[in-house]
This record gives structure tokens, C-alpha cells and sequence, in this order.
């Protein structure tokens, strides 16, 4: 027969018997007890039923319980729950005489505990992101490839054109600066995909790791301030490889609540993996400018959660989630993940990239695609941006990776300096989500609030950038 009684640390203790006497003349389903607790962890349904005159006695209750145990209240219940559930698993198995914990519980607690967690989150953002994904992905492996389709591909693609294909518009369609393999293939083999096999490379091993369902209850507290909860990390995460994915992934979540607050995140701050490591390549030259654009799209990830999840109406997140166990990951499993999300992102991503060449095609030809352009030299030049980059934005709107790869063409260029890079890498990032992504908002949250959200993006990415280079302007940064 099992002993374990549940018993919280002394200070929470103490708050329970505090509170206990108020609860007596109100009738309620719960015990005393129960009902003590959930307002020691703000329950919203049990604070209604408290008098409005014990609401800030209760809240300086909790200051005090939560100074005594230098820890949230809501951390410390789980975790006492958590090794009661670990007593009665020990008392109920046999185990071999070996009395040392295992070091997969260890290693969870490590890394769901904040002041080591979140060290351990920034060394694989650094590593796994940064160092992987930004300078391997987005520098070695696009510097290769992309040097190799110039020096060997489009030369050859625009000699046989030219030959086989008298006419020039024709010869535009298929090679020169617009063409389909010229640019659209380019620009999907040689700039995305080493970006997002990195990226889906790096993602699969923190998923077959167990790691990711950990990151959730490492952010939950932080998510539950910006309206979301600890299981909106999983497609924030994913929106970092593609924006798309990600949008269908937020069917997960719990409330409609939570999955607006996410589409609009991730349409609006989270770029994704080929803008990501595109940007990360460009600006890793500059610290200056690197820690400005991490810095800012951060801020504005945080403020625009906070103040959704203060004006949207509807219910509160609950947080529950399945803890799979640690373990190395496994090599054919890591392969065979990137494999499959690499088969769906590339036959998702190649046609795009041809049906953009072929509107661009269409709109040089038509004289459309100058006039839009032109139309947005003057939008771009408050930028304090030379007029090339009004193009960039135009392939923005196809894709935003598109767009980050014609960036990498100005910037390889030399037609950007520093200061005009990074007010053009934060407002590409903040820009209007693309065609495929737009879709899935579509079919996801409907017509009405996917237009709200791609018109709000639309014109704060611009402001954002109008501000960003009078900022840069006066202080006299990247110029």
C-alpha cells in the first residue's frame, strides 16, 4: 500500500491554511484545499468566486509564497506532483539494487529548469541556428552552390537558349536575368534548399531527442503572458523552416484564441528558415548589425503577442502535454524526417519559385511588373533604400524567401551598405507573408481574419522600417 501523501513546500503550506478560513461561507465543488490552490495559481474561474476584497490580500499571499520559495507557486505544485508521481512509479517497480537517478531525469530537469534551461536554449540557438543553419547553410553551402550555377549553369542554360530560341521573349521566359531556371531554379537550389535542409536537419534532432516537448514547458510561463501556451513552441519552432507548415501545425492548439495570436506571430515576426538563414549570412558580418535585427524582431514578437493576447476576447490557454522520454537521437530517424519534410517543402516550394519566374516574365513583358516597381521606389526610398530594392519586395510578396534571396543578390552586389541592410532585412522579415503561407492562413482561419492580418503586416513592416532607418539615421549606425 502506497504512503505518498501530497504535500506541498512550507510556504505554500502556509498560504493554504492562510487562505482556508476565507473560503468557508462560499459553497463550491472543490474542497477548501483544492480551491486554495488554484487561487495560489490564479486560476481565472476560481478568482471569480473570491470577494474582490481579497483579491490583492490573495496577491500579496502569493508575492510573499513565491519570494519564500524562489520559484513560481504554479512551478513548485508541478513539481511536487511530478516527484509524487516518481515515488509511487519507484515504489510499484522492481529496479536492480543501483540507487543513482537515471540520467534522463537529470537531464529533463535540467532543462526544463529556467536558470539552467535557458542557457542551454541560447547555446542551441547559437550553435544549432546560428553556426548550422546561418553561417554552414546560408554561407558554405549557398557560396558553392550558387557559384556554381553562375559560373556553370546560367552561362550554358543562356548559350543553348540563345541558339535553339530566336525570339527574346521566349529566351526571357527560360534564362537571362528573369528566367525560369536562370532565377526561379536558382534561387530554389541554390540559396533555399541548403538553408532549409539545414534547418529540417537541426529541427529533426531536437524532435527525436525528446527535446522539443521540454522547450514547452521551459516557455509556458513566458507564452501564457503573449496568450499562448507552452505547446505554441512547436509550430513557432517550425515557422523558423517554413511559415507554412507552421500555419497548419497551429490547429493543434487548444482555442481559436491561441491560434490567431500564432498565425498573426508567425505571418508578422518568425521568418522562415531560408529568410532566416539568409539574413543570419548577411548581417553575421556586422555584430552591430545582427544584434540590432535580433534585438528588434524579439521586441516586437513579444509586444505584439502581449498586446493580441490583451485585446483579442476569448479563453485563457490551458497547458497539458505528453513528456516523451530523452534520448539520443537516432541517425536513420533524424534522416529520414528531413527527408520527408524536405520532399514536402521543396514540391511545395519549386513550383512557386517557377510560377514566380513566369508572373515576373509576364509582368516585364506587359509592362506591369516596372509599373508596380515603380510604385514602390517612392515607399522604398523613405526606406532611405536605393531604388533596386523595390524588385525585392515584389519577389516578397510571391515568397518571402524569394524576396531574401534577391536581397542576397543586391547585397552580393555591393549595392547595399550596412545601415540600408538592416533596415531592408527587418522590414523583408516583418513583410506580408507569402503566397503559400496566405493560403493556409486562408483555409485556417478564414477569409475575413486573414486579410486583417496580411493588411496589419502589410503596412507595420513598413513602418517599422520607415522608423528603423530614421533611428539608424540619427544615431548614426551601419552607415
Amino acid at each position: 500500500m502506497l504512503t505518498n501523501q501530497l504535500v506541498y513546500p512550507q510556504p505554500i503550506e502556509d498560504a493554504i491554511a492562510l487562505i482556508i478560513p476565507w473560503l468557508e461561507n462560499f459553497s463550491s465543488c472543490f474542497t477548501p484545499r483544492s480551491w486554495a490552490l488554484l487561487l495560489l495559481q490564479h486560476d481565472p474561474e476560481a478568482w471569480q468566486n473570491l470577494p474582490r476584497s481579497k483579491q490583492t490580500e490573495l496577491e500579496t499571499v502569493i508575492n510573499n509564497t513565491e519570494t519564500a520559495l524562489g520559484e513560481s507557486i504554479t512551478t513548485a505544485v508541478a513539481n511536487t506532483r511530478q516527484q509524487l508521481a516518481w515515488n509511487c512509479e519507484h515504489s510499484s517497480l522492481i529496479q536492480g539494487s543501483t540507487t543513482r537517478q537515471p540520467i534522463s531525469e537529470w537531464l529533463h530537469k535540467i532543462v526544463v529548469y529556467p536558470l539552467t534551461g535557458f542557457p542551454i536554449l541560447v547555446v542551441i540557438l547559437y550553435f544549432g541556428v546560428y553556426k548550422f543553419v546561418g553561417e554552414f547553410g546560408a554561407g558554405t553551402l549557398v557560396d558553392i552552390i550558387e557559384t556554381f550555377f553562375e559560373s556553370r549553369i546560367n552561362p550554358v542554360v543562356n548559350n543553348i537558349i540563345q541558339v535553339i530560341l530566336p525570339w527574346q521573349p521566349i529566351q526571357d521566359l527560360i534564362g537571362n536575368e528573369y528566367g525560369i531556371i536562370t532565377l526561379g531554379v536558382r534561387y530554389a537550389v541554390a540559396i533555399i534548399l541548403p538553408v532549409v535542409a539545414t534547418f529540417f536537419f537541426m529541427f529533426s534532432i531536437l524532435e527525436d531527442s525528446g527535446y522539443l516537448p521540454r522547450l514547452s514547458l521551459l516557455m509556458d510561463r513566458f507564452f501564457k503572458a503573449i496568450g499562448l501556451e507552452g505547446r505554441a513552441v512547436i509550430p513557432m519552432v517550425l515557422g523558423l523552416g517554413c511559415g507554412t507548415m507552421a500555419t497548419l501545425v497551429t490547429r493543434t492548439l487548444e482555442t481559436k484564441r491561441e491560434r490567431i495570436i500564432a498565425t498573426l506571430l508567425l505571418a508578422s515576426t518568425v521568418p522562415c528558415a531560408a529568410q532566416l538563414g539568409v539574413v543570419l549570412g548577411l548581417l553575421s558580418q556586422s555584430g552591430i548589425a545582427l544584434t540590432i535585427w535580433i534585438g528588434l524582431m524579439l521586441a516586437i514578437f513579444i509586444v505584439i503577442g502581449f498586446l493580441s493576447n490583451k485585446i483579442l476576447p476569448g479563453e485563457k490557454p490551458y497547458f497539458y502535454m505528453e513528456i516523451p522520454p530523452l534520448r539520443l537521437p537516432r541517425l536513420g530517424a533524424i534522416i529520414k524526417k528531413t527527408y520527408i519534410r524536405l520532399k514536402w517543402y521543396f514540391g511545395e516550394i519549386l513550383p512557386l519559385f517557377i510560377y514566380a519566374s513566369v508572373i515576373i516574365w509576364i509582368g516585364k513583358l506587359t509592362g506591369i511588373f516596372d509599373f508596380f516597381i515603380n510604385l514602390l521606389k517612392p515607399v522604398v526610398a523613405t526606406l532611405g533604400l536605393p531604388p533596386s530594392t523595390a524588385q525585392v519586395f515584389l519577389y516578397g510578396f510571391f515568397r518571402r524567401d524569394y524576396g531574401a534571396a534577391g536581397l542576397f543578390d543586391l547585397q552580393q552586389q555591393g549595392t547595399l551598405n550596412n545601415h540600408q541592410l538592416i533596415v531592408a532585412a527587418i522590414t523583408l522579415t516583418l513583410f506580408i507573408p507569402c503566397i503559400a503561407q496566405l493560403q493556409f492562413m486562408i483555409k485556417e482561419r478564414g477569409l475575413k481574419v486573414a486579410a486583417l492580418i496580411a493588411v496589419f503586416v502589410f503596412v507595420f513592416a513598413f513602418v517599422m522600417g520607415f522608423l528603423v532607418n530614421q533611428s539608424l539615421t540619427l544615431i548614426n549606425v551601419g552607415g
